[in-house]
């Protein structure tokens, strides 16, 4: 496995670099870089000021004639553009591999610092989505598949579905109208991940507030990867109940109990367990633009946008750079989790 471990890591290589080089040749071709939204700005405020001293001193104006060459020039090497493409890849590229990814255009601040700011925001919706879809829909598939056809496996499946066909940001809508003090009832705050006053609780206030704030934007979040884990959890079992081995345990006189979670749970678990990598990870970095809008959380989700609005290019292409070398280990994670969980699988030549 170990071979094949090595040559994974060696394709990483070739393929951040790809989407970072595609990614860096979009970017030159976006109107209204940086360089051009400062020489706006800049054009605006001096035909303020020259509107402000017409009346006394026009002829010593020259404003609105615009900017000259040498302040462009300032401008460009003040962001970097004064060198040619190819030589800001290659710098670009050399930083991010010792994950200096410069300072923002927009914010002023280190990218890695507005980065670890927002963080909380999304691990907080990210983590709770995952824990609380895998705790729930792992024993109700359980429970459907064993329960195949009966009306339980019928009324909850249409559930599911119904709250899987319901796009998060109108659930989001709807729970604040009836439980944000939207129209009907005022039991959970509309804003924030915790209170103003949040520093100033004890520990269990501190605990209670942040669950308070937390509860809906989780629960608008959760509900929509219900059907999927549910219903894959389901198929998996009622696949493996049908195989030779599940009538062979029970022609020995094994009990259900015994059947099904000895037998049964650990070959239909494979399909999520090697799952499990990508979605933990993913939790981690997970950012809703229209959940953290409705909500008012400033998280990556929000950061992301506005990044790409105000063309923040050392925001975009840091996050863009962390998530595809993010996406790459954890397909990696997953293979190696096939192996360690299903004996069965090699990556050997044979």
């Amino acid at each position: 496995m170990w071979p094949y471990i090595l040559r994974r890591i060696l394709l990483m290589i070739p393929t951040l670099f790809g989407v970072m080089a595609v990614s860096f040749a979009i970017v030159q071709f976006v109107p209204g870089g940086p360089v051009e939204r400062m020489m706006a700005q800049l054009r605006h405020s001096q035909t303020g000021m020259g509107e402000a001293s017409a009346g006394s001193s026009a002829a010593a104006y020259r404003g609105a004639q615009g900017l000259d060459e040498a302040q462009i020039e300032l401008l460009r090497r003040l962001y970097g553009f004064d060198q040619p493409p190819w030589q800001r890849f290659v710098q670009m590229i050399g930083h991010y591999l010792r994950f200096d990814f410069g300072e923002s255009y927009y914010h002023h601040r280190q990218v890695i610092d507005l980065v670890i700011e927002k963080l909380p925001v999304s691990i907080s919706i990210g983590i709770w989505t995952f824990l609380i879809s895998y705790l729930i829909s792992i024993p109700l598939g359980i429970r459907k598949a064993v329960r195949h056809g009966s009306r339980f496996d019928g009324w909850t499946s249409t559930l599911i579905l119904i709250g899987y066909s319901i796009p998060g940001f109108m659930l989001g809508l709807l729970l604040i109208v009836l439980l944000g003090g939207g129209s009907f009832w005022h039991l959970f705050p509309m804003r924030g991940l915790v209170s103003d006053h949040w520093a100033s609780l004890p520990w269990w206030g501190q605990l209670n507030d942040y669950l308070w704030h937390i509860t809906l934007p989780v629960l608008a979040s959760v509900v929509g990867s219900f059907a999927v884990i549910t219903m894959l959890t389901k198929n998996s079992f009622l696949e493996e109940i049908a195989k030779q081995y599940v009538i062979t345990a029970r022609a020995r006189g094994l009990s259900e109990s015994a059947v099904l979670y000895r037998h049964i749970f650990r070959n239909a678990m494979i399909p999520l367990i090697t799952g499990f990598p990508s979605a933990f990870i993913a939790a981690f970095f997970s950012g809703s633009l229209l959940l953290e809008t409705i909500f008012s959380l400033d998280g990556l989700g929000l950061l992301g946008y506005e990044s790409a609005i105000n063309r923040d290019y050392p925001v975009v292409l840091a996050t863009l750079y962390c998530y595809t070398l993010l996406g790459l280990v954890t397909k990696l994670l997953t293979d190696v989790t096939y192996v360690l969980v299903d004996p069965r699988i090699t990556f050997e030549g044979h």
